[in-house]
């Protein structure tokens, strides 16, 4: 299996990444085809295929910043059971990520990730791919020692309407086993500069960045 990253959208496995997003994911979390451009160029944020054999198997989208010293998982897609996609993707990230943090003179602090939680929401289907059930992957990123940060959690739609995108909570996977809070300003100013692509910010999110404001720490929970 192959880990290739993808720098462009006329790449044709980026067709068939895009196509596979749409078959496991709500609509509301795909970005259209084109607005892609800008991301894909951007050398600060990372896109790898899974390919075997020619074909598309997986895809993870992740990013390094250099200033928070800490990662952020866009998503991860598996298509299809038995071929440990998961594994080698969550595998290839970490080496790549911890590359690049020793490149930035640190050692990784963690990395965040948005994770479905199906005891709010239990009508995700992701096309049908087992992987992608919420609850597999939410007991799969519990053991790889994902945490839950303790604050309910919305993130604007990435159709850009100002909807607020409900039922999930924000995790980080620290890389200590000694970390079990994180610093509110350093959730704060990821957020900010996460979503900052994203003009049209729900009232519930401005809300939840203002709770966020007025705390020191937030407690690291299980999943």
């Amino acid at each position: 299996m192959e880990f290739n990253r993808i720098i462009s959208i006329n790449d044709p496995l980026f067709k068939s990444m895009h196509e596979l997003m749409k078959k496991v994911f709500p609509p509301e979390e795909v970005l259209e085809f084109d607005l892609w451009k800008e991301p894909l160029e951007d050398p600060g944020i990372r896109v790898f295929v899974a390919v075997h054999n020619g074909d598309v198997l997986g895809a993870t989208e992740y990013r390094y910043y250099e200033d928070f010293n800490v990662a952020m998982t866009d998503f991860t897609i598996i298509s299809q059971p038995g071929l440990g996609i998961g594994a080698f993707l969550a595998q290839k990230r970490l080496a790549d990520l911890q590359s690049l943090a020793a490149e930035n003179g640190k050692t990784l602090t963690g990395m965040f990730a948005e994770i479905y939680d199906p005891y709010q929401v239990e009508n995700y289907e992701f096309g049908g791919v087992k992987p992608m059930d919420p609850y597999v992957r939410r007991e799969v990123l519990s053991h790889l020692g994902y945490k839950r940060l303790d604050f309910t959690y919305v993130h604007p739609s990435w159709n850009n309407d100002g909807e607020a995108v409900t039922g999930l909570d924000l995790g980080f996977l620290p890389m200590t086993e000694n970390l079990y809070e994180l610093e509110a300003d350093l959730i704060v100013h990821f957020l900010k500069r996460y979503y900052s692509v994203l003009p049209n910010k729900p009232q519930a999110w401005l809300e939840m960045i203002e709770k966020l404001e007025t705390k020191e720490k937030v407690a690291l929970l299980p999943l």
